[in-house]
């Protein structure tokens, strides 16, 4: 059974790695593995993403307080277009990434392909939009390449802010919008996970205890996450976090390659 010490570091690497460009899914199957967690469950991932989706609604406290009293806004509409690609995708193709994220069989190359996205768009010149200069174009780009992070190991966070430096965004918006726009992603989740807890798909049993704190330790360092990103991409490279993400993609080819992992 899970440990109240394995959901807090679980819920610690769901937190923090939803909101780095580096990839929780990929790190959170790996951190399973880590503690022989492989059946840990649908239940233990859904409520880690509950805590996720907790914090991200305590940051943009304030733009959805907007969004409630004016529904159609402007940024209503762009979280909705951005959103769409990633609903296609996953409800076209669901049973095909539920397969490849239980085996984790390609977390490694994805990890790598992360990385490269990463190093290249760090390149990129600054962009110049802020806020309300986003268009529905750009909505839609960014929430293509959100989709694509359906595959486990691809950094949702991190093609996001890829795709929004391509369009031009300028650093700190690009990460504002990426976690924005994540959060109707994650209520989805969250959503379709639900659906399959109640048609019995739950994994191990779990302590409420042990859920609670890995909602907790989630919510808090996801929230702790989108603030340092948004302030760090400002100033600073993306680059550190491409070569995180290399050297963590080649050792586990490696441990897959030698049959360890």
């Amino acid at each position: 059974m899970l440990s109240k010490l394995e959901a807090l570091i679980l819920g610690i690497i769901q937190g923090l790695t939803e909101f780095l460009p580096i990839s929780s899914t990929g790190h959170l199957y790996l951190g399973r593995n880590l503690f022989g967690l492989e059946e840990a469950g649908l239940l233990l991932d859904t409520m880690l993403h509950v805590g996720t989706l907790i914090a991200v609604f305590a940051f943009y406290k304030d733009e959805f307080t907007k969004m409630l009293k004016n529904p159609f806004s402007k940024l209503t509409f762009l979280l909705i277009v951005g959103t769409i690609p990633a609903v296609v995708i996953g409800l076209l193709f669901k049973d095909y990434f539920e397969e490849i994220s239980e085996t984790g069989v390609t977390i490694g190359w994805e990890f790598l392909i992360t990385g490269l996205f990463l190093w290249i768009a760090d390149s990129a010149k600054n962009g110049y939009k802020k806020m309300e200069d986003i268009s529905y174009k750009d909505a839609l780009i960014i929430g293509s390449f959100q989709a694509a992070a359906i595959f486990p190991a691809i950094s949702r966070s991190g093609l996001t802010i890829v795709a929004a430096l391509w369009r031009k965004l300028d650093r700190e918006t690009a990460a504002y919008f990426s976690f924005l726009l994540s959060t109707p992603a994650i209520a989805g989740a969250v959503v379709l996970q639900t659906f399959d807890l109640v048609g019995g798909a739950a994994g191990e049993e779990i302590s409420l205890s042990a859920l609670l704190v890995g909602i907790v330790s989630s919510a808090i360092f996801g929230y702790v996450a989108v603030k340092w990103m948004i302030g760090f991409l400002k100033k600073h490279s993306l680059k550190p976090f491409a070569i995180y993400v290399w050297v963590l993609g080649f050792a586990v080819l490696f441990f897959q390659f030698t049959g360890k992992f």
